[in-house]
C-alpha cells in the first residue's frame, strides 16, 4: 500500500544548475541524508513483493539513477543503478537482496519475497550533468499471526484451586500482537488468587518474527463445567487492527456432591404386583459417586450397592419408604413406593352342574389396594347385574365371568370364569290343531330338558315310528318337534322324549278329519303363558279373599242375632208369669206376639242354614 507524499516536498526534490564541482559534492553529501518527516511510506505483507516507484519526475539530460538504502547507522548502501543513455541495469553485491531485486525504465524499484530485514528507509536518486534529485520512502512490513491454540490444557479442573488452565500461543507475527482470554465471550480480567495470566513474547532472529504465549491459571466454580475458554491475539496489518481468534475449549470441573437423589426406573406413576422396579442413586458431583447404600424397608442395615437397585417380580409387602445415601452417610433421600395389587375370588368357579329348580348361590370378591371396577359378562355380552339364582332355568346356563380392573393402574385386571350347565328330565306337552285347510291336523310335542332329549313318534297299535318330524331350534332347553297326518279314525299318537337323565312319554288321542273336536293351540309363548298365570293366580286370590270376607262376616251377623233371641225370650216367659189374667183381648195380642217369635225362629233356622 502506498501512502501520499508529505503537503509540502522537501528541498532535495528541485531541480537547481550546479557547476561539476559542486554536483560532486552533493553526491558525497547525498549519502547522509538525514531522515524527514511526513515521507511516503509503502505497507508490504511478508513474502509478497514490495513495489516503490520513484516519485521523481524524470529529469530532461537525465544521466542515470540509482536506488539505496540507509543502514541503522545512516551509512548508506546502494543497491542498483540505471543508464539512461546505455539502457542497461546493474544491482550491487549486497547479499540480503541478491537475486531480489527489479528496477524497472521508470526507476521503480521492486523487491521480492518480502521480509522483516526490508522494514527500511529507500532513497531513490536521479543524477543529470548538474543536479542530482532525491526522494525517500519508507518500507513497512507486516506479518499476520497463526490462528492462536490453547496448548498445554488441563485433564480437569477443580473447584476451589488455583491452577494451569492452558496456554495461548500465536506464532509468527509482525509486529507482535497481544493475547486477550475470554470465558463465554466476555474479556477475563486479572483477579488475586483466582485468574492469573502471564503474557510473554519471543523473536525469531533468523526471520525477526515474533511469538506470544499468554498462559492462564483459573480457579473454577461448579457454574464453569459448560464454560467454553478461547483466546484471541489483536495485530497490526496493512490495512490496520485485526484479530484471530483460538478454537473454545471446554473443561471438566470437578466439584464434590451437595445433594443426593433417589429415582424409581422406569418412571411409572403407578406399580403393581408382578412388576420389576429398579431404585438409582445419584449425587449432583462430579465426577458422581460411583457407590451408595440402600435401605429397604425391613432391612437394619443399608445394602453397599453401585447406583442402582434391582427388584424383580414385586409383591405388596414391598410397599414402604426406600433410602440411599453416600457410603458415609452423609447426604440421604427417600421416597414411597406403593404396590399396588388386585385380588379376586369367584365361588363357584369352573364348571358347575345344576339340576332345574335348583338355587345357586354366587358371589365375586374384590380386595385391592384401590377402589375396583367390578362387572360381570355372561357369553361375550355384558350384564347390567350381577347373577343371582334361586331357581335356575335352562336359559340361566352360560359362561360367566367376573372381571375387575384399577382403573388408574395400568394393566391390572383379573377375570374368573363360571360355566353353569342346567341339567334337567324331559317335559312334554302336546298340543293338536286343525290346519285350516280342514284336511289335516298339525301335533305338536313341545319338549323341555338338557342335555337336548331325543324324540320320538309312535302310533298307538301299529307301533310305527314316524320319520317325517320336524324339529325347531334348541334354545334355553326347549324346542318342538312337529307332525302333519291326516287320521281316517281316530289315533293315539306317543310323544317319547329322552336323554340321559330320564325317558319321559306322552300320548294324544286324535279324532279322524272328518270328527270335529276341540283343537288346542299349538304353542304359546312363554312370556305370555307367564302373564296369564298370573292373571289367574291374581283372580283366584281376589275370590278367595272375598269369601273369606263374607264368611266371618256371616259368623258375626249370627252371633249378634243368636245373643239378641235370647234375651227376648227370657223377658217374654217373666211378662207371661207376671199376667196370668189377661183379658181375652190381650191373650190375642200375646198369641199374636208368639206367633211372631216362631216366626222369628223359624227366620232365624233359615238364616243359619243359609250361612252354614
Amino acid at each position: 500500500m502506498m501512502e501520499p507524499p508529505a503537503a509540502a516536498a522537501c528541498a532535495s526534490c528541485r531541480r537547481r544548475p550546479l557547476p561539476p564541482l559542486l554536483l560532486l559534492g552533493l553526491l558525497l553529501a547525498a549519502l547522509r541524508l538525514p531522515p524527514a518527516l511526513g515521507l511516503y511510506t509503502v505497507n508490504a505483507v511478508y513474502g509478497d513483493t514490495i513495489t516503490m516507484p520513484c516519485r521523481l519526475e524524470v529529469p530532461d539530460g537525465l544521466m542515470f539513477g540509482k536506488w539505496k538504502y540507509e543502514m541503522p547507522n545512516g551509512s548508506p548502501v546502494f543497491i542498483a543503478f540505471r543508464s539512461s543513455t546505455k539502457k542497461n541495469v546493474q544491482y550491487d553485491d549486497v547479499p540480503d537482496y541478491k537475486d531480489r531485486l527489479s528496477l524497472s525504465e521508470n526507476y521503480t524499484l521492486s523487491i521480492k519475497n518480502a521480509r522483516i530485514s526490508d522494514e527500511k528507509r529507500f532513497v531513490c536518486m536521479l543524477v543529470t550533468e548538474d543536479d542530482v534529485s532525491e526522494e525517500p520512502t519508507i518500507v513497512k512490513v507486516f506479518k499476520q499471526p497463526s490462528q492462536p491454540e490453547i496448548l498445554r490444557q488441563a485433564d480437569f479442573l477443580e473447584t476451589e484451586k488455583l491452577q494451569m488452565l492452558g496456554k495461548c500461543v500465536a506464532r509468527d507475527s509482525y509486529p507482535e500482537g497481544n493475547v486477550t482470554w475470554y470465558k463465554n465471550g466476555r474479556v477475563l480480567q486479572p483477579v488475586e488468587e483466582a485468574v492469573v495470566i502471564n503474557l510473554q513474547k519471543a523473536v525469531n532472529k533468523s526471520t525477526g518474527l515474533f511469538t506470544m504465549t499468554s498462559s492462564l491459571q483459573y480457579m473454577p466454580t461448579k457454574e464453569d463445567a459448560n464454560a467454553k475458554f478461547s483466546c484471541i491475539v489483536t495485530y497490526y496489518g496493512p490495512s490496520g487492527q485485526k484479530t484471530i481468534q483460538s478454537e473454545p475449549v471446554v473443561f471438566d470441573v470437578h466439584y464434590p456432591t451437595e445433594k443426593v437423589t433417589i429415582q424409581v426406573l422406569p418412571q411409572s406413576s403407578t406399580i403393581k404386583e408382578g412388576d420389576n422396579i429398579t431404585l438409582k442413586c445419584s449425587g449432583n458431583g462430579n465426577p458422581p459417586p460411583q457407590e451408595f447404600l440402600f435401605y429397604i424397608p425391613g432391612e437394619a442395615e443399608g445394602i453397599r450397592s453401585s447406583d442402582t437397585y434391582v427388584m424383580t417380580d414385586v409383591r405388596r409387602n414391598a410397599t414402604g419408604e426406600y433410602k440411599c445415601s453416600l457410603t458415609d452417610k452423609s447426604m440421604m433421600d427417600s421416597t414411597t413406593i406403593t404396590v399396588h395389587y388386585l385380588d379376586l375370588q369367584l365361588t363357584p368357579s369352573g364348571e358347575v352342574t345344576k339340576q332345574i329348580g335348583e338355587a345357586l348361590p354366587v358371589s365375586c370378591t374384590i380386595s385391592s389396594s384401590r377402589n375396583a371396577t367390578v362387572f360381570w359378562i355372561k357369553d361375550n355380552t355384558r350384564m347390567q347385574t350381577s347373577p343371582s339364582f334361586s331357581s335356575l332355568q335352562y336359559q340361566d346356563a352360560g359362561n360367566y365371568i367376573c372381571e375387575t380392573t384399577l382403573q388408574e393402574v395400568e394393566g391390572l385386571k383379573k377375570r374368573k370364569t363360571l360355566k353353569l350347565i342346567v341339567e334337567g328330565k324331559p317335559q312334554i306337552k302336546m298340543t293338536k290343531k286343525t290346519n285350516t285347510n280342514k284336511m289335516s291336523k298339525t301335533i305338536v310335542c313341545h319338549v323341555e330338558g338338557f342335555p337336548k332329549p331325543a324324540v320320538q313318534w309312535t302310533v298307538t297299535g301299529s307301533g310305527s315310528i314316524i320319520n317325517k318330524a320336524k324339529e325347531t331350534k334348541y334354545v334355553n332347553g326347549k324346542f318342538s318337534s312337529k307332525i302333519v297326518i291326516a287320521p281316517e279314525e281316530n289315533v293315539t299318537l306317543t310323544c317319547i322324549a329322552e336323554n340321559e337323565l330320564e325317558r319321559t312319554v306322552t300320548s294324544l288321542n286324535v279324532s279322524a278329519i272328518s270328527i270335529p273336536e276341540y283343537d288346542e293351540p299349538e304353542d304359546r309363548n312363554d312370556d305370555n303363558s307367564e302373564k296369564v298365570n298370573d292373571q289367574a293366580k291374581l283372580i283366584v286370590g281376589i275370590v278367595v279373599g272375598l269369601l273369606l270376607a263374607a264368611l266371618v262376616a256371616g259368623v258375626v251377623y249370627w252371633l249378634y242375632v243368636k245373643k239378641s233371641n235370647d234375651a227376648k225370650g227370657k223377658s217374654e216367659k217373666a211378662a207371661a208369669q207376671n199376667f196370668p189374667s189377661l183379658p181375652r183381648t190381650a191373650s190375642k195380642h200375646v198369641d199374636k206376639d208368639l206367633g211372631n217369635i216362631e216366626e222369628n225362629k223359624k227366620l232365624e233356622e233359615n238364616n243359619h242354614k243359609s250361612e252354614t
